[in-house]
């Protein structure tokens, strides 16, 4: 039995690093306010939306808005629950073919010698620096010539290569011993089976960033519903959203469903993010980021 207790962990810290310490605890909760502000924005009521000078906080907290949100969506020819349908497949989907091709294309970068892979490696760290505005028309171009405009491939495919998960693989998998995979081919493992039984498990921490930054991609973008969609029903929520928002910068009307809307947009990855965060601190760990 201790006569003293044990003294707390700020009490061992020093004047430095309480210091250090407070400014990021500070920090945290500025970053914070911002999602704060969302959900409480999301239930405000249409007089409180409105109020000189504005409230941070909700006071008469109400589910108007996601009624009314419900509503619309009621009277348009499409159903919101497409959308939805529409997103949560193309999404799914996409995180899914993203991360098991770039851990193929990161793995050989990696692990391999070949020629060109030099250059390779750096017309994808090249390509980290292009806006997506500047490929949108050899985008449409690529996809108009292999005849996908209006399916489900043309929501995904543009979002399969992703750079900076490529990049994040290729980080992380240079971390590995070569002895431990040198050891798996001794033994008669083929490539494959280093692969599969080697690389993929091992890469689980990446694999988690990759949903989450491919996720976001696939569930925010509209750039697909723009220009390769036709047909309402295979267009996403984001596109949805947009059309139901637009406008209201100077409008009164339908403030409250645009607030519903865009936590609604938020929800996704907010959520995501929660459960995988801590796979994402151990991947920018390994992967050379700082």
């Amino acid at each position: 039995m201790r006569l003293w207790p044990r003294k707390s962990r700020l009490n061992r810290l020093s004047p430095y690093q309480l210091l250090l310490v407070l400014l990021m605890t500070l920090l945290a909760v500025f970053m914070l306010m911002p999602i704060v502000f969302l959900f409480n924005h999301a239930f405000k009521p249409m007089h409180e939306l409105f109020l000189y000078p504005p409230t941070f906080l909700v006071r008469d907290a109400t589910w108007v808005n996601f009624l009314d949100l419900l509503t619309v969506s009621k009277s348009t020819i499409v159903p919101a629950s497409r959308y939805l349908f529409n997103s949560l497949l193309t999404s799914v989907l996409t995180v899914v073919a993203a991360t098991f091709i770039s851990i193929l294309c990161a793995f050989p970068l990696s692990k391999h010698q070949f020629k060109g892979k030099t250059l390779l490696f750096s017309s994808i760290l090249v390509s980290l620096m292009f806006a997506p505005e500047t490929v949108q028309i050899p985008r449409y171009y690529v996809i108009s010539s292999l005849g996908i405009v209006n399916t489900y491939f043309a929501h995904i495919l543009p979002m399969v290569a992703l750079p900076v998960i490529v990049f994040l693989f290729k980080q992380f998998i240079d971390q590995i011993p070569n002895d431990l995979l040198e050891s798996a081919r001794m033994e008669g493992a083929s490539e494959f089976r280093v692969f599969m039984n080697i690389i993929v498990p091992l890469c689980i921490p990446v694999v988690a960033t990759a949903a989450i930054l491919s996720f976001q991609s696939a569930w925010n973008n509209l750039e697909a519903s723009q220009l390769f969609m036709e047909d309402e029903t295979m267009k996403t929520l984001p596109f949805y959203v947009s059309t139901l928002t637009s406008g209201l910068a100077n409008s009164v009307a339908r403030q409250g469903v645009a607030a519903a809307a865009a936590l609604l947009m938020f929800l996704p990855n907010f959520i995501i993010f929660l459960l995988l965060q801590s796979r994402v601190i151990s991947t920018m760990a390994h992967s050379g980021i700082k």
